[in-house]
């Protein structure tokens, strides 16, 4: 089992300690654990600070690192907010340490929080195509990361969603783009914990539009911001992957990509 999206109290948005998130690991038997904390320096809700502190982040990692590292591989990570205005402060952070491992997500996108009510509660075509045009726009600007976090994440929060036709130009553009540039995606079994139904994330029409047009590069991550939710639903992720007709999971050291079969 491989957990390549997890956080911490690192992240704004946790409270866990990441020794605690490890150990948790470490007790499922898990044989590699990426620490992915969020970094989204001017995200656009002022109530969170996203500013990583990157060296005690750093120091940590490495402490953990070497105090399990008989019993767990544990990835140097990180989540990087992606929003178009602010590119060269990702690539300053990207580029100030020695990561294994980078998720690219939009949390943010055409100036808003995408959970903000303003943004969410668009009409749904007008706000579909906002949402992945954006994405499309900032994947041909930034490159440096190395997996796409939770593609469809717009799902989780819009008031409704639209059909996938409304929009499957975009994604299909967004599909041949990631694999052009050697970019995964990632299966992201949160949707499972929010009880999204069919609405996987992503989809398992967007996982075979990759799978199809020739991606491989597919991790899968818990998004887990608390110990108990380390590796939930992994079993159920892999078959979906096979359904789709991925053959590997992607596991990465030093930003290079390996692969193991499913």
């Amino acid at each position: 089992m491989y957990d390549y999206h997890t956080h911490s109290s690192f992240s704004a948005d946790s409270d866990e300690a990441l020794e605690t998130m490890l150990l948790r690991a470490i007790s499922l038997g898990i044989k590699e654990y990426a620490v992915t904390d969020h970094c989204d320096p001017h995200y656009r809700n002022a109530e969170y600070d996203f500013e990583l502190d990157l060296a005690a982040y750093a120091q940590e990692l490495e402490r953990l690192a070497a105090k399990y590292g008989a019993e767990i591989k544990t990835l140097k990570g990180i989540e990087i907010g992606i929003q178009h205005d602010v590119i060269e402060d990702r690539l300053a952070v990207i580029r100030a340490y020695p990561f294994d491992f980078v998720i690219g997500s939009f949390h943010c996108a055409e100036g808003f929080e995408i959970y903000a009510p303003e943004y969410a509660n668009r009409p749904a075509e007008e706000l579909y195509r906002g949402f992945y045009g954006y994405m499309l726009q900032c994947l041909k600007l930034y490159k440096d990361y190395d997996v796409l976090g939770h593609f469809n994440v717009i799902d989780r929060y819009a008031a409704s969603i639209p059909a996938d036709e409304v929009y499957r130009d975009l994604v299909e553009d967004i599909v041949r783009l990631l694999i052009a540039d050697g970019k995964g995606i990632e299966i992201n079994t949160s949707c499972f914990r929010y009880g999204m139904g069919e609405r996987t994330t992503p989809t398992a029409e967007m996982l075979r539009l990759y799978a199809r047009a020739g991606g491989e590069i597919m991790t899968v991550g818990s998004d887990a911001h608390r110990a108990a939710d380390v590796g939930f639903m992994f079993d159920r992720a892999v078959h979906m992957a096979r359904e789709a007709g991925m053959k590997y999971l992607a596991t990465f050291e030093n930003r290079e990509v390996k692969f193991v079969k499913i």
